[in-house]
């Protein structure tokens, strides 16, 4: 039950306004300005789904869904519906889990690297051809040596070891890894770890089947991932949701044509997921909303301005709830004229002029009937929520934390040996084995003689030989004979001559 029908701005007493289970996981909309009811909306058919046994994932980006948890008040404006739609207004909190991928309280949600995989990763991180090869490649890498990728640390470690101390072994099997690559697959891993996403990897890894639980009573429950203070870090929140959507479509299994979902997500502030982000990014969106159906799971965005939401992806979308626009610039009066053209035609209603006169809690509602065709656009008075339509006080959370099974099971971060841990041992025992190798050298380098072999001492002989005395008389006996043998010599040829004569 969405709530009752209008006609010429009044309610139509007892003409109520319904979505069909079946068609729900065609995906859907909730659009309007600030202030019109979309929250109310949305926690409307959260209980919806709850009531019918179908859990939800829904990203509380303000902080104010938490009241479902606990059973509204009755007041006089939900007395007058409860008789506009002729319904009996039943108060009532419903079960719900807190989630975290921050600094809030709740369950932390994490998925190892590995997880993630190459692909996402590289879409996650806006990488181009080049790099998100060299990321398959390191996956590969690590898979081949058992290095497990855990977190981003893991992931860092093994792009310092491809390009310091292990380039040579992942030349020889790989190739060449290109420095230049590697260190801008860093720059981009350190800007998500500045916007909080090391907090998205590590273990224990959350089992997303864990999301489709149901209480005692068989209502399903509400999961609600605490964002508030994700507003500021849209990559991150890409980031999160890219994960998340493709891991959900990787476990769960086909489900064909079912009664209804087996899980509903809703994703407020989508302008979030979509400002900004990379054509890489947008097509990976564009392919697992149009699968993920198959899998039995639906997807509502939750936004003020249609126009936020790609228009690939808009029409897709199955069931469309729109609440009051605002028109107050040339720009906006085009975005209105263009909001009232993605609504069926219908001769009941002036649409684009009705999309500025609804009041809180109106809105404009068509969807897919059980046969899958458009119903009528029809003007909608919202049923009130049966929950509270305020925030949970600090003890009524704590109190939904300490019993919560999901918080004892994920809430204890586990450190295993991982590849930053097994890389840092290898490098540490070749830097022992180096400092080993340069020892044994210097050993064996001082064992050796250094420089010329210390002349021997000189004899008697020799010192007495070389003496300045004994130089002295050599000299003079050198002489004399030299002498001797030149008298002699003269003498000679002097008595030849005189014989010739």
């Amino acid at each position: 039950l969405v709530g009752g029908a209008m006609q010429n701005n009044e309610a139509v007493t007892g003409l109520q306004v319904r979505i069909p289970l079946k068609t729900l996981n065609r995906h859907g909309l909730v659009a309007g300005a600030t202030g019109t009811g979309k929250t109310k909306s949305l926690q409307v058919l959260l209980e919806e789904l709850s009531l019918a046994g179908v859990p939800s994932l829904v990203m509380d980006m303000k902080g104010d869904l938490s009241g479902i948890g606990a059973p509204g008040e009755r007041n006089p404006i939900v007395t007058k519906r409860e008789a506009n739609i002729a319904m009996q207004w039943n108060p009532q909190g419903f079960p719900i889990e807190f989630l975290s991928i921050s600094d809030q309280a709740g369950t932390r949600i994490r998925s190892t690297v590995s997880e993630f995989g190459p692909v996402i990763l590289s879409k996650i991180l806006g990488l181009n051809d080049t790099q998100g090869g060299l990321l398959g490649m390191l996956f590969m890498y690590a898979d081949k040596r058992k290095l497990p990728l855990l977190n981003l640390e893991d992931l860092k470690s093994l792009l310092r070891y491809a390009t310091e101390e292990g380039k040579d072994e992942i030349k020889r099997e790989f190739g060449l890894v290109s420095t230049t690559s590697a260190m801008a697959v860093m720059r981009e891993i350190s800007a998500l770890e500045q916007q909080g996403g090391d907090k998205l990897f590590g273990e224990p890894s959350f089992d997303t089947f864990d999301l489709c639980s149901f209480d005692p009573s068989g209502k399903g429950k509400v999961n609600i991932i605490r964002l508030m203070d994700i507003q500021q870090k849209p990559d991150l929140f890409s980031a999160f949701m890219l994960s998340l959507l493709a891991e959900v479509f990787e476990v769960f299994p086909e489900a064909g044509d079912s009664d209804k979902p087996k899980l509903m997500i809703f994703i407020d502030e989508a302008h979030l997921l979509f400002r900004d982000a990379s054509k890489e990014l947008l097509d990976q969106m564009d392919v697992i909303i149009k699968l993920i159906r198959s899998k039995g799971i639906g997807i509502v965005f939750i936004t003020q301005d249609p126009g936020d939401i790609p228009e690939n992806i808009l029409s897709q979308l199955g069931f469309k709830l729109q609440h009051a626009l605002r028109a107050f610039t040339a720009k906006d009066r085009k975005a209105l004229k263009l909001s009232a053209q993605n609504f069926p035609i219908t001769e009941f209603y002036d649409t684009e002029t009705l999309l500025t006169e609804m009041g809180i809690g109106e809105a404009l509602f068509t969807a897919l009937d059980e046969k899958g065709r458009p119903t009528e656009l029809v003007h909608t008075l919202m049923r009130p929520p049966y929950s509270r339509m305020d925030v949970l006080s600090d003890s009524e959370l704590n109190m939904i934390l300490q019993y919560s099974s999901l918080a004892r099971k994920y809430n204890t971060e586990v450190d295993s040996v991982s590849a930053h841990e097994m890389l840092t041992q290898r490098i540490n025992a070749q830097m022992e084995a180096e400092e080993e190798e340069e020892e044994k050298e210097q050993e064996l380098r001082e064992s050796k003689p250094r420089g010329r072999a210390p002349k021997p001492e000189p004899s008697t002989f020799e010192q007495v030989m070389k003496s300045p005395v004994t130089n002295t008389i050599m000299r003079e006996l050198t002489r004399g004979i030299l002498g001797v043998f030149g008298i002699s010599t003269s003498t000679r040829r002097r008595s030849t001559t005189r014989r010739r004569r």
